[in-house]
């Protein structure tokens, strides 16, 4: 609207307060809903938008896979062996979990990854091609991640807020597994760790791919020895080598499969 356009009272045009940032609508205000004071808001928009699509696809819950986005199919040395494993799990679990059973509209062990490349994307792969639902919580860094093209469109999420983004990871987490990774994989590892540890999370199983990369990258025992924590944390976890012993391994520590799964 131009001042020539714009209502005139006595003369006086009001162009200047229509075009003024305080009378934008607070929701489609940008530079108001970016600010310190919006914070709060944007963490629970991260929240309430993510359990609205999971309800809708009625997601009841998970298996979470992390593990590293280097890792590609064809990898160097031990790489394309972890995608492999990563992606003929997903299919194992997808298959043998629920996440194919629409049961009264609910499905269980749906496979969530973080939803960028490496050991997600082989997840989040072998889900989709066993037909199941397939969940990313991706997340925005300085250098922009793009979603993993096996993710449900519908079921692709990206977050700006990291807390936020593994709240709702652990919220439906029946198991958590986890391969080989960096920083990103042990920052995630460890807070599940911590939540169970502390009784913050229920008794989920937790299995570690590849015993021998874990116990190379992490003295478990040196932190018993030292007192950092107790001989039973070591209970927490699990190893296992191969794709069929991860899924043994989480119908022995409590992983229903979907024919003994309840109806709601």
């Amino acid at each position: 609207m131009t001042d020539q356009d714009a209502p005139v009272s006595h003369g006086r045009s009001n162009a200047e307060q229509m075009a003024a940032p305080a009378y934008r609508l607070a929701a489609l205000d940008q530079d108001f809903m970016l600010g310190d004071s919006m914070r709060g808001v944007r963490f629970q928009l991260e929240y309430a938008k993510a359990e609205e699509h999971l309800r809708a696809w009625g997601v009841r819950s998970t298996i979470v896979v992390f593990g590293s986005a280097r890792f590609g199919e064809n990898g160097d040395g031990r790489h394309g062996h972890w995608y492999e494993q990563a992606r003929l799990f997903g299919r194992i679990a997808s298959e043998r979990g629920g996440a194919l059973c629409d049961a009264g509209g609910v499905r269980d062990n749906v496979i969530a990854t973080g939803g960028g490349p490496g050991v997600m994307e082989a997840a989040n792969r072998g889900a989709i091609e066993a037909g199941a639902l397939s969940i990313g919580f991706n997340i925005t860094l300085p250098h922009e991640q793009e979603p993993n093209p096996w993710t449900t469109p519908d079921l692709t999420f990206r977050f700006h807020y990291f807390a936020m983004r593994k709240m709702h990871l652990a919220m439906r987490a029946n198991a958590l597994v986890v391969f080989p990774g960096g920083f990103g994989t042990l920052d995630e590892m460890f807070e599940l760790l911590t939540l169970r540890q502390t009784g913050k999370a229920p008794p989920i199983p937790i299995v570690l791919f590849d015993e021998a990369y874990w116990r190379a990258v992490i003295g478990f025992d040196t932190l018993v020895e030292h007192g950092t924590i107790s001989p039973k944390d070591l209970e927490l976890f699990r190893f296992a080598d191969d794709a069929e012993a991860v899924w043994a391994a989480l119908l022995d520590g409590g992983v229903r499969p979907h024919h003994d799964i309840a109806q709601p």
